[in-house]
């Protein structure tokens, strides 16, 4: 079998893409899978380090402020459909799955042309452009949240929920290792804070401004500053420490490589609202506060937050206002047990495990 598994740009598509790949890989162990990506974007790195071969395409995103900029976006979108139409002819896909960003646009829509059967996975509770403009054209829509129909065809949705990385669902560490591992004091309530592997300025700053607060908060606290965002903050620690106020119970670092013993060391995790994360979230259990990223397009972080929000799965503060409050609501609530073990109760109902292997069964379906 030939599949072809196309998009990117984040690692909200990149993770979902590898599962499901991996899992058409357990099922049919003689499929050759092709990924084609956007040139300059994450997924050129990532998938050939998940041990796949990926092709890019040069296309990229309009520019809504710069209106000329277009005309170079416009030709290579034209060049991308020509190499997409190229691959379709090379490749001989037998089936085609999209993920979202960029490349999944004009690689799908080739592949349709063709009539290869093709699939699309929504990550997010409200569509993305790609997605919606392919929605008419693919044969089934895998999706994450309930209501999508506002978005794509009923009869084309499958409720499947987001693929997420293995690692965090598989691990076996348990809460004593996890915190030894971190250097962490057992004895002691511990809060997450993860922007994602490039960082959240929002929620760095909302530390930077609460130092004092955090020393005085009889909790710990593990903090994923991204790698963007490292040199800045190792000067303002440099400030800090020599000014003698930089809490000994504030345990920095650029990255974190095990996502999943950090995930088990904390109480209560404060977070960006992207798609997969979320799905990691409501499949471990795991209290959390979501600060949904305002740079994102159409606002979908803060519609996949009120999805759980509205549920009583998560606690929600405004990006404008977390600087202020985050550290604040986040110290109250891990000393409340109660409230832990609500959040925990009610975000793990809206799991949705397997994901990879019921969107795998589908795509050999359609093959």
């Amino acid at each position: 079998m030939r599949l072809i598994v196309s998009g990117g740009g984040t690692g909200g598509h990149i993770f979902p893409a590898i599962s499901i790949a991996n899992a058409v890989k357990q099922r049919r162990p003689d499929t050759e899978i092709l990924f084609v990506g956007a040139l300059g974007r994450m997924e050129m790195q990532r998938v050939p380090a998940a041990g796949y071969k990926i092709v890019g395409l040069p296309v990229q995103g309009f520019d809504r402020k710069h209106l000329l900029k277009n005309i170079k976006v416009l030709w290579n979108l034209y060049k991308s459909k020509r190499m997409a139409k190229k691959i379709v002819k090379e490749f001989k896909p037998d089936a085609a799955v999209g993920v979202g960003g960029y490349a999944s646009g004009p690689m799908l829509d080739e592949c349709c042309a063709a009539g290869v059967p093709c699939l699309i996975q929504e990550q997010n509770s409200y569509a993305g452009v790609t997605n919606k403009l392919l929605a008419k054209k693919v044969r089934k829509i895998c999706v994450a949240y309930e209501g999508m129909e506002r978005f794509f065809p009923e009869d084309k949705i499958l409720l499947t929920g987001n693929p997420v990385r293995q690692n965090i669902i598989e691990s076996e560490i348990t809460k004593e290792e996890a915190l030894k591992a971190f250097g962490l004091d057992a004895d002691k309530k511990t809060i997450l804070i993860v922007g994602g592997s490039l960082g959240a300025r929002t929620l760095n700053e909302s530390v930077l401004q609460h130092l004092e607060d955090i020393k005085d908060s009889g909790v710990q606290i593990v903090w994923q500053t991204g790698k963007y965002y490292s040199e800045m903050i190792a000067a303002e620690k440099a400030k800090a420490v020599a000014a003698g106020c930089w809490p000994e119970n504030l345990h920095e670092t650029d990255f974190i490589s095990d996502m999943a013993a950090a995930y088990k060391a904390a109480d209560l995790v404060i977070s960006r609202a992207g798609a997969s994360s979320i799905s990691e979230f409501c499949l471990i259990g795991k209290p959390v506060i979501l600060v949904p990223s305002p740079n994102v397009a159409e606002d979908h972080q803060t519609k996949n937050a009120m999805a759980l929000v509205d549920k009583d799965a998560a606690i929600y503060v405004k990006d404008s206002e977390a600087a202020e409050k985050v550290i604040s609501v986040a110290v109250e609530t891990v000393k409340d047990d109660a409230l832990l073990k609500s959040l925990h109760e009610n975000i793990l109902k809206l799991a949705l495990p397997d994901s990879a292997d019921i969107i795998a069964d589908m795509v050999l379906k359609l093959a």
